[in-house]
């Protein structure tokens, strides 16, 4: 509800695409800066006291945007910095969350946890923008940001309830300079990783910008108001839990390469199809199909990391995770906003669409050629 509320209200402000994807790229700017900082210190913390915290953050930031909202005193200036503070959380949160999840279920139930995971996480993308739509249109933006806030006491009361406490693993003495040199070493000389690794970048930065992207083309491309730019995140949230619970029926052990790639060519070329629909139903039902690709690849990247890599090593690797799939989100944001600002929104569709199959291919001639 929040992502929907806050890209409404950028463009009921300013109106402007170049400036909705500035806000992108300062919500997620931090995450690009602190990703690998942010994984040394889920494996020096107990990750679930540093989730407690940025939670906390979180839920302050979506009242302050209620309470400006409410007011009526919101400018996009104070947008652009709640994004940024909001990216400044999320950047510590997410190492901790994602290698927090091994240790509550344990390594031979990972998969199925992360792609329940994925459904749950997914699913409130289903029912949030739907609802986020409908409340915008009656309410005001005001209150999906109210409910953000609220919703974050049962998240915090769900963490302090928990009995593992996620205990650090790293060795008394060393500096996080030579544990982050560590992480990355690891990475680059583990083919496997250092391909998933690229494969989530190209989709990060040209396929999957959905918080720029969909509501530039439901408002420029199909002429739609709040509510149709809801349904339209809803059908993408659709085909995202379909696509996290075929994972999560598929069983245990790590997902073959091919698993990835192949969901992540039919994403890319959805994408350039999109620029051509003009109905919103075959807009609905294309955005569910690059909604089911898109979990595919990312739940997928997301469990082949955790089970290739040691215990001792997971909160730095997905650091790295977490920099490629979110911390370069805005330099996709920023390149949709600027090129929709000068093109329009379907031809920025075809430019990254075709960039994205592009590195897509040739990611898969390197993995042939290095086997």
């Amino acid at each position: 509800m929040q992502s929907v509320a806050q890209a409404w209200l950028v463009l009921e402000l300013t109106n402007s695409p170049f400036r909705l994807g500035l806000v992108g790229t300062l919500q997620f700017t931090p995450i690009l800066l602190l990703s690998i900082l942010a994984g040394v210190l889920a494996d020096r913390l107990p990750k679930r006291r540093l989730l407690v915290a940025t939670q906390s953050v979180m839920a302050t930031q979506a009242l302050t945007l209620a309470a400006l909202v409410t007011s009526g005193h919101v400018q996009y200036w104070h947008v652009a910095v709640l994004a940024a503070v909001y990216g400044l959380a999320n950047a510590l949160d997410n190492p901790a969350r994602q290698s927090f999840i091994a240790e509550m279920v344990g390594r031979a139930d990972l998969p199925s946890a992360i792609a329940l995971n994925s459904a749950i996480f997914n699913s409130a993308r289903i029912v949030g923008p739907a609802l986020a739509g409908l409340a915008i249109a009656r309410w005001g933006t005001a209150t999906a940001f109210a409910v953000n806030a609220t919703s974050f006491l049962a998240v915090i009361a769900a963490l302090l309830a928990m009995k593992t406490a996620g205990a650090p693993r790293f060795r008394v003495g060393r500096r996080m300079g030579s544990e982050i040199a560590e992480g990355v070493a690891y990475a680059v000389r583990t083919p496997r990783i250092l391909l998933v690794l690229g494969l989530v970048l190209v989709v990060s930065v040209f396929l999957v910008n959905n918080n720029v992207m969909v509501p530039l083309f439901a408002r420029q491309g199909l002429g739609q108001d709040a509510h149709g730019f809801g349904l339209l995140m809803a059908a993408l949230g659709v085909g995202a839990v379909t696509g996290a619970l075929t994972l999560a029926l598929r069983g245990s052990g790590r997902p073959a390469v091919l698993s990835l790639v192949l969901p992540a060519l039919v994403l890319a070329l959805a994408t350039v199809v999109l620029s051509q629909v003009t109905r919103f139903g075959a807009a609905a039902v294309l955005l569910a199909v690059m909604g089911f690709c898109s979990i595919r690849v990312m739940a997928g990247a997301n469990t082949s990391h955790q089970l290739t890599v040691p215990d001792e090593l997971r909160g730095r690797i997905m650091g790295l995770h977490m920099l490629v799939f979110a911390g370069m989100s805005p330099f996709g944001a920023f390149i949709i906003g600027t090129l929709a600002e000068r093109f329009g929104i379907r031809t920025t569709l075809v430019v990254t669409g075709a960039c994205g199959l592009v590195a897509i291919l040739a990611l898969a001639v390197w993995w042939r050629i290095r086997r």
